[in-house]
């Protein structure tokens, strides 16, 4: 059965990486819409890059949605330091055929998720969450709606990487990610903890290289700028590749280990401002509101990457 999703995302390379693997995936996702927020670079960025990825996949036709501009409480923060100053650098930028859509990314969440039957609609968010909490907030009804919300974002054993405590997507927007995290419906939570585990070697990239084509090439171009900042800043042999495990877990769930369990966002703290409190081990009476993932096999995750994109 074809899962309905919203990719909610700011790219970023691991975004772009993310959008192409499920465009690579017509049979498992109907995607009824990209949605864009402000996040690794400002808006105007993150929603001219969805839209090249989407020309790259060759699919034009796909509905393309610029959100907020900024956190709903916070100043906006920016990641121009790993991405690169277009945000995909490692491709070259053009001007997308790919249209942008008229429509605010908030408003098309919520008409399209009011439209549709209860629990149907699967929500994959890839940056801050700043889309998606002002659409619950702005229309609570929508909660409903969705099946699941499948989330990059927060650390638990990792800390944070742009803060000691914090994970970016959440530090960007902790006010948003409560809003989120509290909203009672299934999350599955990719963390630091898990997306470290996916690293994005010289032989990984160098396979995916080898499939020669125009979507494995700006892939792979992509991860050669991208595995630059991480790979000095962590001493691994690559970078983390984040964002596409969120699609990997729709396509094969099997490939993760989960933990449900209680998660907490910070909003008040400017010393930990945006830490996510996992309570792996169920030391508190705080309800369960994640599955929270702890353990990939990355083997199997660049297998499942390298098959999806061959199909381009």
């Amino acid at each position: 059965m074809t899962r309905k999703i919203i990719i909610d995302c700011d790219p970023g390379q691991d975004d772009a990486v993310a959008l192409f693997l499920a465009m690579s995936s017509p049979d498992e996702l109907e995607i009824l819409g990209i949605t864009t927020v402000a996040g690794n670079v400002p808006l105007a960025l993150t929603q001219r890059n969805a839209r090249m990825m989407c020309d790259i996949a060759g699919h034009q036709d796909m509905a393309v949605f610029a959100g907020c501009e900024k956190p709903m409480v916070r100043d906006a923060i920016t990641a121009e330091n790993i991405h690169g100053n277009t945000g995909i650098d490692g491709v070259d930028v053009f001007e997308p055929q790919t249209p942008l859509q008229e429509q605010h990314a908030v408003d098309f969440l919520i008409e399209t998720l009011m439209a549709a039957a209860d629990a149907s609609i699967t929500l994959v968010p890839t940056g801050p969450l700043t889309n998606i909490g002002t659409a619950m907030q702005k229309e609570p009804a929508i909660v409903g709606r969705v099946k699941e919300i499948v989330i990059m974002g927060g650390a638990m054993r990792e800390g944070g990487n742009r803060s000691p405590s914090a994970e970016f997507n959440i530090l960007v927007d902790p006010h948003a990610a409560r809003i989120v995290y509290s909203c009672g419906r299934p999350i599955v939570a990719m963390g630091l903890d898990v997306t470290h585990q996916v690293l994005s070697t010289r032989d990984r990239v160098d396979r995916i290289r080898k499939l020669d084509n125009p979507v494995a090439d700006a892939t792979a171009g992509m991860l050669s700028f991208f595995h630059r900042y991480d790979t000095k800043k962590y001493g691994s042999e690559g970078a983390p590749l984040h964002d596409p495990c969120t699609i990997a877990w729709l396509l094969e769930p099997s490939l993760f280990e989960t933990r449900e369990c209680n998660l907490s966002v910070e909003t008040e703290s400017e010393l930990t401002m945006g830490h996510t409190a996992v309570d792996f081990w169920h030391v508190t009476d705080r309800p369960h509101n994640v599955n929270w993932t702890y353990a990939v096999d990355a083997d199997g995750f660049y297998a499942l990457l390298n098959s999806r994109l061959s199909r381009f």
